[in-house]
């Protein structure tokens, strides 16, 4: 679904991958409900919703038309960073206010074509996508959820639901659907539009994804949308009413901070004293090899001692058995995109540092003051400075600049706040990048990004980037002309078209890889978000295909459709083709020399590292090099190395127990049955079970107090 299920779950990545949508305006026709005549839709109504990327800037509208004869069409267009969804709908309500017909066509965010129908009659339905057939037989009100929407069908969810005597709202395919209310406000219009005031109200929703779904709607007996806020990253609203955007997202802001608190209390577990982890095999993260058990000592969060098995501990204190199972440093996800829930599926997960390389800037030193006081459930974040050039294509994160002296007042805003690392992006002027890249290095930073529109990977490298995000934008460099325009979807489908056929013993490729070896540019391939250049619809995603039935099965849906336009069977095989030769690649530059870092790029960013490693390995790496590269690189090119990235004492207590052999196997690396990070103890399946996922493990090995006297005799 490309609803507000889906923004939850993908929002933040228009600035680098998935679509979201946003909802508008509807009122079920009332003369369907059998209510009084005088409140019946005669004629047909026309609404507009604005939508508004992260930092407000117009980016799409929904234009909804109600007609007499019960018909609700939608026209739906959101574009940012060169891509988007347009979708045009058609559909129909049953009396009780769930869909009785539903048509959408048009093209996903990457281009990928849109067609899904849904139809009920009497108590049979079935609904048709590329990716889906399904049909089921329903004893009662059940709302169908599009996979493809514009937001209209969920403010349709809102009156429904709000018919319901029992407050629930059953789902189809699967799932049922709540609602509460958190906060109420009134609001006024612009002058232009009138000043017309209105109450509104913030509802709490669960049932669409893996987290609360924040909607705003107007109040009275049958509600609807009124507007859709994701901090940061996305704003829709009915036209007319955007001067309370900024007053509705804060007040958002801080009714979801309780509940945030709430899930960070019931999920760490606060250590105090010394806590002793016995018999562990601690991975070595310098050497990549996995040593014998050993006694790991945790003190006021930091590593203050590793010891033979059986150690002496003088005192009382704390102890967990790890009964020989695998320990690693905590994993590091060097490409994030932080979003305020997204946390416990990073630690859950083993991942207890995430770089985050690009956000509303806002909205992440918000972040960054709630997990260091630990109002949220969050690893350690390193944040990386977004500056992009403004075009058409641009990207609404960060800084969009125009000049030079706006560039460095914008790394100097940066550097002032600690960040050690500046990220550019595509429509970044190319005339000035050298200076740019020069200034920030002055400033103590490093420089990554995408490799800006009409230049190639080799010219960035030249010019002093320390690091590349993204495979693609590296392989680009075999496949751009001078006027290739990469702001476009051309840097997804170029890769798509020729990678399969490019000869890695060319001499271009030779000469460029050794220009990345002797300068040593990182590279952050996150390979798993490129999956989808191959995925057809129908076809689970690669990097979540080990995880989908652990997913509750509103989410599974998500997985399902890639969005990339593939014509045909040979063009499936050409473009699969091509991913596989991405893959290969990275294996060919860890061969080299070349320095790699593990990032995602995913909202499911924790599982989705398990899945990043895992294709480290099918490029050739061992299973315990492709640790070390989530460990110790992400500890050194992060800037980091000196507190993290291995089992040291003097370093942070940054602790993951495995069960399972991760060093031989990679995907024993999900069984994660323990967290120690920032003086917390986490329990994965803890976490994961609050948010609907089915844990991988059963058991956490408990924390016990041991006292002085039975201390004395280990």
């Amino acid at each position: 679904m490309l609803g507000l299920a889906a923004i939850a779950a993908q929002v933040y990545k228009w600035s680098c991958g998935p679509t979201m949508k946003v909802n508008r305006t509807m009122r079920v026709l009332l003369s369907l409900i059998g209510l009084c005549a005088s409140f019946a839709v005669t004629a047909a109504q026309t609404t507009r919703f604005l939508l508004f990327s992260g930092n407000q800037v117009p980016a799409g509208e929904q234009t909804v038309d109600r007609d007499d004869d019960g018909w609700i069409k939608v026209r739906f267009v959101f574009k940012d960073n060169g891509r988007g969804p347009e979708l045009n709908e058609r559909f129909r309500l049953s009396p009780d206010g769930t869909l009785a017909e539903y048509h959408v066509t048009g093209s996903a965010e990457m281009g990928g074509p849109v067609d899904e129908r849904f139809v009920r009659q009497g108590d049979q339905t079935e609904w048709t996508s590329a990716a889906e057939n399904g049909r089921a037989t329903l004893g009662g009100p059940a709302f169908y959820v599009p996979r493809d929407s514009s937001m209209e069908p969920t403010s349709a969810m809102l009156t429904a639901l709000a018919a319901r005597r029992d407050g629930k709202l059953p789902l189809l395919p699967s799932g049922t659907l709540t609602q509460r209310v958190v906060d109420e406000v009134e609001v006024t219009q612009t002058p232009a539009a009138g000043a017309r005031s209105q109450r509104v109200q913030l509802l709490a929703q669960t049932g669409l994804g893996l987290e609360p779904n924040y909607v705003w709607a107007t109040t009275g007996a049958e509600p609807r949308l009124f507007a859709s806020i994701y901090p940061g990253w996305f704003m829709g609203i009915e036209a007319g009413w955007e001067v309370n955007l900024q007053a509705l997202q804060a007040r958002q802001l801080k009714a979801s901070a309780s509940a945030l608190g709430e899930f960070a209390a019931a999920n760490q577990h606060s250590l105090s004293g010394l806590v002793v982890v016995r018999n562990a095999r601690v991975f070595d993260s310098l050497s990549a090899r996995l040593g014998p058990a050993q006694d790991v000592h945790v003190f006021r969060g930091r590593i203050t001692a590793v010891l033979p098995v059986g150690s002496k501990v003088s005192g009382p204190h704390h102890e967990i058995d790890a009964a020989g199972r695998v320990m690693l440093p905590g994993l590091f996800d060097m490409h994030g995109h932080a979003s305020r829930w997204q946390g416990g599926l990073y630690l859950g997960a083993g991942v207890t540092t995430v770089r985050d390389m690009g956000s509303n800037n806002a909205t992440l030193q918000q972040i960054l003051d709630e997990q260091a006081s630990g109002e949220v459930l969050w690893p350690q974040i390193v944040p990386s400075g977004f500056l992009e050039g403004k075009s058409a294509f641009s990207s609404q994160l960060g800084f969009i600049i125009q000049t030079l002296d706006e560039a460095k007042t914008a790394v100097d805003w940066y550097a002032q706040r600690g960040y050690r690392q500046l990220k550019i992006y595509n429509s970044y002027p190319r005339e000035h990048l050298r200076d740019i890249v020069a200034y920030a290095h002055r400033r103590g930073m490093r420089v990554s990004g995408h490799v800006p529109a009409f230049m190639r990977a080799q010219d960035v490298v030249e010019r002093g980037f320390d690091e590349i995000n993204h495979i693609n934008q590296v392989m680009l460099n075999f496949l751009v002309t001078p006027t290739t325009d990469t702001r476009t979807l051309e840097r997804f489908v170029l890769p798509a078209e020729r990678l399969a056929t490019l000869d890695l013993n060319s001499r271009a490729v030779r000469d460029f890889v050794a220009l990345l070896e002797r300068r040593q540019t990182v590279i952050d391939p996150t390979a798993g978000t490129f999956a989808f250049i191959q995925q057809r619809e129908g076809e689970v995603s690669l990097p979540f295909a080990p995880v989908l039935d652990h997913l509750p099965p509103t989410v599974q849906r998500w997985f399902l459709s890639g969005g990339m336009k593939i014509a045909d069977d040979a063009a499936a095989t050409r473009y699969k083709g091509s991913y596989a030769a991405m893959i290969k690649f990275i294996g060919h530059l860890y061969r080299a020399g070349v320095p790699l870092v593990a990032g995602t790029d995913q909202y499911l960013g924790g599982m989705a590292l398990h899945s990043e490693l895992a294709l480290y390995v099918q490029a050739g790496l061992t299973p315990s090099q492709a640790l070390q590269v989530a460990t110790r690189n992400g500890a050194r090119y992060s800037g980091t190395l000196h507190d993290r990235g291995s089992i040291t004492p003097g370093k942070l207590a940054d602790l993951v127990l495995v069960d399972g052999e991760p060093t031989k196997d990679i995907a024993d690396l999900r069984r994660v049955v323990l967290v120690i990070t920032q003086g917390k103890l986490i329990s994965p399946s803890g976490v994961f079970a609050a948010m609907g996922i089915k844990p991988f493990v059963s058991e956490t090995p408990a924390l016990r107090p041991v006292n002085a006297t039975s201390a004395a005799t280990h």
